[in-house]
């Protein structure tokens, strides 16, 4: 019996994870208090039922409501590392290239460092905060994504496929290529994007290449909007002449440009979008 119960308490104990450093974390428990530094992260923190967990994010996570009631400990690349540590957690959550993560490792605080770029990274990444967490639900959270997706691209009539997308990330201008998670939506709904991947997943563009591609539809956030038929040789564009562009509010774009578990919504709005201009 009292073997038995070491065994028991030893299987309790291994816990280990294996960050997108390569990094392995090792954990006696669960982590109960967490930190996140990712939207995207928090959205799949909660995602799996574990929002109770999290005492703190960054400025941007604003998803669901009741993050925005946590503490706030700055921005995901610079985060103010006194927050954080009073926060007392047993893990931080962030992104792969965030600068901090070996000072916050100094200081004795673990971390786990993921950052979703494609589809497959968006599954990963709930399967390894499932484990991180002892849930099991991320099977389940990445079917429901499937099936939404689905259902985004069904939504679409046949004859899609011949629309030429641009869909501008920020005003700069920085574009989701055909390699970007946002690409491969659009490839899943059956556009065509005119920026390849070859050019790297959020290339920053000269504003000509958009001039000379034409793109039929342009999507963009309505920041950016304001000033794009302005930019030299943008009116011409047949999407801006035609007035097919479609305009993101901020609560929207916070959906469409984040790799997580809210990537079907981003699909569905997409899909209503092209459905609109159809129409």
């Amino acid at each position: 019996m009292l073997t038995s119960c070491l065994l028991a308490a030893g299987t309790a104990q291994a816990l280990q994870v294996t960050d997108d450093r390569g990094v392995t974390v090792n954990f006696a428990r669960a982590p109960q208090r967490i930190v996140s530094l990712l939207p995207s992260l928090t959205e799949s923190v909660c995602a799996l039922g574990q929002c109770r967990r999290l005492v703190g994010v960054d400025r941007y996570s604003n998803y669901p409501d009741s993050v925005q009631a946590l503490a706030q400990v700055g921005g995901g690349l610079d985060p103010n590392l006194e927050a954080v540590i009073a926060l007392k957690p047993d893990v931080v959550l962030m992104a792969s290239s965030a600068p901090v993560g070996e000072r916050l490792q100094s200081l004795g605080i673990k971390v786990i460092a993921l950052e979703p770029k494609t589809h497959a990274d968006v599954r990963r990444v709930l399967e390894v905060i499932g484990r991180l967490l002892e849930v099991s639900d991320a099977a389940q959270v990445w079917r429901d994504i499937e099936s939404g997706m689905l259902a985004a691209v069904q939504s679409l009539p046949p004859g899609v496929e011949r629309t030429r997308v641009y869909f501008e990330v920020n005003s700069a201008p920085y574009a989701a290529s055909e390699s970007s998670f946002i690409g491969e939506t659009l490839s899943r709904l059956g556009v065509k994007n005119i920026v390849p991947g070859n050019l790297g997943p959020f290339p920053k563009l000269n504003p000509e290449y958009v001039v000379r591609a034409n793109p039929d539809v342009i999507m963009v956030g309505d920041r950016s909007y304001a000033g794009l038929q302005g930019r030299p040789g943008w009116a011409g564009i047949r999407a801006i002449r035609e007035g097919q562009v479609c305009v993101f509010t901020a609560a929207q774009a916070d959906v469409v440009v984040r790799p997580g578990p809210r990537m079907a919504e981003g699909a569905r709005i997409m899909a209503r979008c092209l459905l609109g201009l159809q129409q």
